[in-house]
């Protein structure tokens, strides 16, 4: 079950990574404008984040949906997430009205004050289930999982209870002959 949770997290993780980056890198000065009206970054600095933000949502998104690397796509989703989560409640806490620039957009709204818990709501559920799948990385339909395959850990064994104190090197007859003997004992 977990498995195809992963899958499901993958898909709308990756998803809306998708949307949020594929609407912006069609209008990087929308996008540097969106990260500059947060106010927390050099000027500097503002241009290059708006311009590249929107590629690495879009690479992160997909390399969700598609299950490659999921546990560093994973890791980097959270901790977009996070950063995210900061921005937008700094700008909360300040006073300011502007668009989050999540799906493009971004610079004053009036209406930003009462979009702010929404906004925070739907980026905390999304870490959530980005950390699910720093946790869990493994699900169906992942490109991992040809690329990279689980190796079963001997304690997963189904035989690992029967083996368990067992030398590597006694014969398995000799083995079957023991557990009759303590199976007549017990009956006598």
């Amino acid at each position: 079950m977990r498995e195809w949770l992963g899958l499901l997290a993958r898909v709308v993780v990756g998803g809306v990574w998708i949307a949020a980056g594929a609407a912006k890198v069609t209008d990087p000065a929308a996008s540097v404008q969106a990260v500059r009206a947060y106010d927390l970054l050099p000027d500097a600095v503002v241009p290059t984040v708006g311009h590249l933000l929107p590629v690495l949502e879009v690479v992160v998104g997909a390399t969700l949906v598609l299950g490659v690397l999921v546990r560093a796509s994973a890791v980097l989703s959270a901790l977009l997430f996070v950063a995210f989560i900061i921005g937008i409640a700094s700008a909360w806490s300040r006073g300011l009205q502007i668009d989050c620039g999540c799906f493009g957009g971004g610079g004053y709204d009036p209406d930003a004050a009462s979009k702010y818990p929404v906004e925070l709501a739907r980026d905390a559920v999304l870490l959530a289930v980005s950390l699910f799948l720093v946790r869990w990385p493994r699900s169906r339909y992942a490109v991992d999982n040809v690329l990279l395959p689980q190796r079963r850990p001997a304690e997963d064994s189904p035989d690992q209870g029967r083996d368990q104190g067992r030398d590597q090197d006694q014969d398995p007859d000799q083995l079957q002959d023991e557990h009759s003997t303590v199976s007549l004992e017990g009956q006598s």
